[in-house]
């Protein structure tokens, strides 16, 4: 398991019944992870100095409750990348932190390139991975379906100084942008994408992981230019396992490309009684020069 471990803005302090404490620099909350089968005991007695945290609702979906004064935004930081965080409607902040260690591949691959390198970041939420790629000096194309997404990513971008660097915004179906792209002849040197288990795109499209994935990924593998960098793919699915991952790249990528592939789970280190909370799935395509 790769693990996020370079963090001072950022840790998991205990976790129990569902739920895990999480420190955002000086902001404590508490927030639901189904991976939290265990019971360590009740966090909001254990700890008195907890800011907000997430109430779910039987119906689903749930709200904040603020226990002491938190900011509506505020601000963190990992190594030299700054990000914007907010408590969203649905119980996230608008960063997930374990994908750091996908920011530090993303720079090194891009910095120790020596030459231009074009990104594209699809399913690209607030922007993380985009912030990363052009800190190492990659021009990106980020693309997601939600226009406050855009707009927050803007703000993370421009909270990492980086405003003045090349970056396109589009707010697009992820699906009929690719198949656009492919149609002009746009090539990429590494592509990223995220993509949810189901959601929609800009206009209601709807996106199926279990029944789009396969066809996103063929049609991304047609946007690669001649010495393509890398391919990304981070999963949050619970149904999609690493063997899963690798065979989608084993049929649709490998065929057409020397690469070596490294599929791990991601996760993040748990301060109280030293345990590991998994994250999901990220697979790396590393193409051979």
């Amino acid at each position: 398991m790769k693990l996020a471990e370079d963090w001072l803005d950022y840790e998991i302090i205990d976790s129990s019944k569902g739920m895990k404490l999480e420190r955002w620099k000086n902001i404590y909350l508490l927030r639901p992870d189904p991976q939290v089968i265990w019971d360590n005991g009740n966090l909001l007695e254990k700890y008195p100095h907890i800011h907000a945290h997430y109430i779910r609702s039987n119906q689903g979906g749930g709200h904040w409750e603020n226990l002491q004064k938190t900011p509506a935004s505020w601000q963190v930081s990992y190594k030299d990348l700054t990000f914007c965080i907010k408590q969203m409607g649905f119980k996230h902040t608008g960063l997930f932190p374990e994908q750091a260690v996908n920011w530090d591949y993303m720079r090194e691959k891009i910095e120790n390139s020596h030459r231009p390198i074009k990104v594209l970041n699809l399913f690209a939420y607030t922007g993380g991975a985009s912030v990363a790629c052009l800190k190492a000096g990659a021009s990106v194309v980020h693309v997601d379906s939600s226009k406050g997404m855009i707009d927050w990513a803007k703000e993370n971008v421009k909270a990492s100084k980086l405003e003045e660097k090349p970056i396109r915004y589009l707010v697009d179906d992820v699906k009929k942008f690719v198949q656009r792209e492919i149609r002009r002849g746009n090539q990429y040197d590494a592509i990223i994408m995220d993509p949810p288990s189901y959601g929609r795109g800009a206009n209601g499209e709807v996106w199926d992981i279990e029944k789009d994935f396969d066809q996103l990924i063929t049609d991304c593998v047609q946007l690669l230019s001649e010495k393509p960098l890398f391919f990304l793919i981070n999963s949050y699915t619970g149904g999609l396992t690493k063997e899963v991952i690798h065979n989608l790249i084993k049929l649709r990528i490998l065929p057409k490309y020397t690469a070596t592939v490294d599929i791990e789970e991601i996760g993040l280190a748990i301060k109280e009684k030293n345990l590991i909370l998994p994250c999901g799935i990220t697979g790396r395509v590393d193409f051979h020069e």
